[in-house]
């Protein structure tokens, strides 16, 4: 015997009006905070792949907002600190359309682009809803400053751009008065670190930075580390949630795809289990998914990359592997609902 059930709840139980939520997606095609060419083609090729009809099917409301625009004013540099006049516009900009996208009452999905993007996210975070903890899921630590990188590049730099206790490490950065560290370096966690410099680690130290390297994923696991993690930086619960996800804490046979592969990293099943348990806590509010390089690799490796950036944003924004649950007070299904 199977009771009788309205379209309207069929179509609640297995149609695409189940998750909900309200999701504002912004492209930032971004590359100049690194040297390699096409990972601002990234926002484009996670698009292409099949995001936004992913998203749909949970029946979340998705507004895209496009891709960033900006023009770079000013012409000052700083030694060891390549683009920082495009830097400063662009990330500007993301966080003025950041702030505006949280104000219209959506969770923020940030398509990187390079790691950089992150200083425009997190800071449009923390001037909207001020009290906000991060998780910085990542093979490196982008704990470097001009006067400590090899490279240069300032997608190896914006935690200790955004944290309030390494303001003092830098110099006066023209074009970014803008952004004023306002995070603190305890409200921050990584998760995934496998590659980190001699001096980040010296900071870690100093600090007491919460860091999970992939030695603690395999010691403890990943449902452990994460939330671990989330006990040190937000122990009571009640800070706004950003997750800044550069692809390559994958292990490269999940996503090679990236411009600093690092062997040894997450498989795809534990990032999804990471972002699945980050989702339950309903305080997450934005993610980054950074660093997909559609230039590297063939077409099987870009596949696999933008496959794996959007398993991690629908876990982040809900699915779940169980499948849909079926709302309270309904037992029984009519077989006519599977035809």
């Amino acid at each position: 015997m199977f009771p009788t059930i309205s379209r309207s709840a069929t179509r609640f139980i297995f149609g695409s009006r189940y998750y909900g939520g309200r999701v504002g997606i912004i492209g930032v095609p971004f590359e100049k905070g690194q040297k390699k060419k096409g990972v601002a083609q990234g926002p484009d090729a996670i698009r292409k792949a099949g995001l936004l009809n992913e998203l749909l099917s949970l029946g979340i409301n998705v507004n895209d907002y496009g891709n960033i625009k900006y023009e770079a004013i000013s012409s000052a540099n700083i030694d060891n600190m390549s683009h920082l006049d495009e830097i400063a516009a662009c990330t500007y900009k993301l966080s003025e359309t950041v702030q505006q996208i949280m104000n219209d009452g959506r969770t923020v999905v940030t398509l990187g682009g390079d790691h950089s993007v992150g200083i425009g996210t997190i800071d449009g975070h923390v001037k909207t809803k001020e009290k906000v903890a991060v998780l910085w899921i990542d093979a490196h630590a982008d704990l470097n400053t001009n006067k400590t990188s090899d490279s240069g590049n300032v997608h190896g730099m914006p935690v200790a751009l955004l944290t309030s206790e390494l303001a003092d490490y830098w110099p006066h950065l023209p074009g970014m008065d803008w952004q004023q560290p306002m995070l603190s370096i305890r409200n921050v966690a990584y998760i995934g670190l496998r590659s980190v410099d001699k001096y980040e680690r010296l900071v870690i130290e100093k600090f007491g930075i919460t860091a999970f390297g992939m030695e603690d994923v395999e010691k403890y696991g990943i449902h452990e580390v994460i939330h671990m993690a989330l006990s040190r930086i937000d122990p009571h619960c009640e800070k706004s949630l950003h997750v800044s996800f550069d692809i390559d804490s994958l292990d490269p046979l999940e996503a090679p795809s990236t411009g600093t592969p690092v062997r040894g990293g997450l498989t795809l099943r534990e990032g999804i289990h990471l972002m699945e348990e980050i989702h339950r806590t309903n305080r997450l509010n934005a993610i980054d998914l950074v660093e997909v390089n559609p230039k590297i690799g063939n077409d099987t490796s870009v596949n696999l990359t933008t496959d794996a950036a959007i398993h991690i944003l629908q876990a982040a924004l809900g699915y779940t592997r169980r499948g849909l649950k079926v709302p309270a007070g309904i037992t029984d299904i009519p077989l006519q609902t599977f035809r």
